[in-house]
């Protein structure tokens, strides 16, 4: 009898340690993103905390790379054949991931709720070929960036409406010794610069694509090299700004070395810190500048989403999470980075409150975003580009004959 009654407590026993391995068995997930710029990796590792926290039954595994090895990251772990469930990708690779199986459509997982809600611009950054393959995340453009106390002592009242107005009044902050570059970018030979020039490729309504075919060394998208030089070989651009990324543009401008710095909406709140910079209080913003008789404000769209990789054995938990991720409470809660893809965010004091000005800018800039060429080609087309940028600056070419080879160049 005792033998029996001992022989079943240890089969309940057996059959309860079954029953709570599985109830605490985890499906483990790997999630890719960028330490550059937007989220910060302790914001993003408080997101998935909070995320995990909410399904116990779930843990994400988080890789960090910058920006510049997002892409080649992806793409070759997709090849190995594992790798990664969840991938932030820039708006400029869609067409790509969508051509080579890459990303999962997820076209039937988005929701009404979701399609009402969300910024309809927000969507160009995740579509291709009318479907879906993600969710937006990171709804971004470039702005331009001002130090107020520069721009006052300069005796200039606002700051420039034009791309001329801005050189100038950094001519003018020059003169007056107030700075002895007044403006910074991120002219990098990477993908940074691509989108410097492409706020000016919009500022000067030019076009890269023309029936599938380059046409970015004539018109409107010459015109903005040509801008480029000119206000490097002014010596109203800070020299180094060959070599910058964002993060070493927005260094200098809150070191208070910059009058003007163009970069993403990140910069509004890590310039207006105290913490960490000298220029706290004098941050001024507004929408990169038009060019007389052709537009008022430029953007590139700069915006990034996440999506599920076809490489993923865990698609549901990695859409679950991403749904979790680009929701309107986490977005609201982490607006102080980068500001939500919700359109009723922005009737919230929660969100707007400390940041107006940004958000002022960001009504005229993200409804004026200019997109970067929608092709599979798009690496090796900007790859071209980059180069010619970079040989045009140098002074190694002339922008046009720069531009030409580029073409030449792009694969396409």
């Amino acid at each position: 009898m005792l033998k029996s009654l001992t022989m079943t407590l240890m089969g309940a026993a057996a059959i309860g340690a079954a029953f709570a391995s599985q109830a605490f068995a985890e499906t483990k997930i790997n999630a890719l993103f960028m330490a550059q710029a937007a989220y910060s990796e302790a914001d993003v590792r408080a997101m998935t905390e909070a995320f995990t926290k909410a399904n116990p039954d779930v843990s994400v595994n988080l890789e960090f790379v910058p920006y510049e090895g997002l892409h080649d990251k992806t793409v070759l772990a997709q090849g190995s054949g594992g790798g990664y469930d969840v991938v932030l990708f820039d708006v400029i690779w869609p067409a790509e991931y969508a051509s080579n199986n890459v990303l999962v459509d997820v076209s039937s997982r988005i929701t009404d709720e979701m399609k009402k809600g969300v910024l309809p611009g927000a969507w160009t950054t995740v579509q291709y070929d009318g479907k879906s393959y993600g969710m937006p995340w990171i709804l971004d453009t470039k702005y331009l960036f001002y130090n107020k106390e520069i721009l006052e002592k300069a005796g200039i009242k606002a700051p420039p409406k034009t791309w001329d107005e801005l050189k100038e009044q950094a001519k003018i902050i020059q003169d007056k010794g107030l700075v002895k570059t007044p403006i910074a970018w991120s002219w990098s030979q990477a993908e940074a610069a691509i989108c410097d020039y492409t706020t000016l490729v919009s500022a000067h309504k030019g076009d890269f694509l023309k029936d599938g075919k380059p046409v970015f060394d004539q018109g409107g998208a010459l015109d903005a090299l040509k801008y480029m030089v000119d206000s490097y070989t002014s010596g109203l651009t800070n020299p180094n700004s060959k070599e910058f990324l964002e993060e070493d543009v927005r260094k200098v401008f809150q070191n208070g070395d910059a009058a003007f710095a163009l970069n993403w909406t990140y910069m509004y709140n890590m310039a207006n810190d105290p913490k960490d910079s000298k220029v706290a209080g004098k941050v001024g913003v507004v929408p990169a500048p038009g060019v007389a008789g052709k537009s008022d404000v430029s953007a590139v769209n700069g915006s990034m989403g996440l999506g599920v990789t076809t490489a993923s054995k865990h698609p549901d938990e990695a859409w679950k999470y991403i749904e979790f991720m680009t929701s309107q409470q986490v977005q609201n809660q982490y607006a102080k980075l980068s500001l939500p893809i919700w359109a009723s965010s922005y009737d919230d004091p929660a969100v707007t409150k400390g940041q107006e000005e940004l958000i002022a800018a960001a009504k005229l800039g993200l409804a004026a975003m200019y997109p970067r060429p929608t092709t599979p080609k798009y690496q090796e087309m900007s790859t071209a580009l980059q180069q010619a940028i970079q040989e045009a600056l140098l002074g190694q070419s002339s922008p046009e004959d720069a531009l030409k080879t580029a073409v030449e160049n792009s694969g396409l």
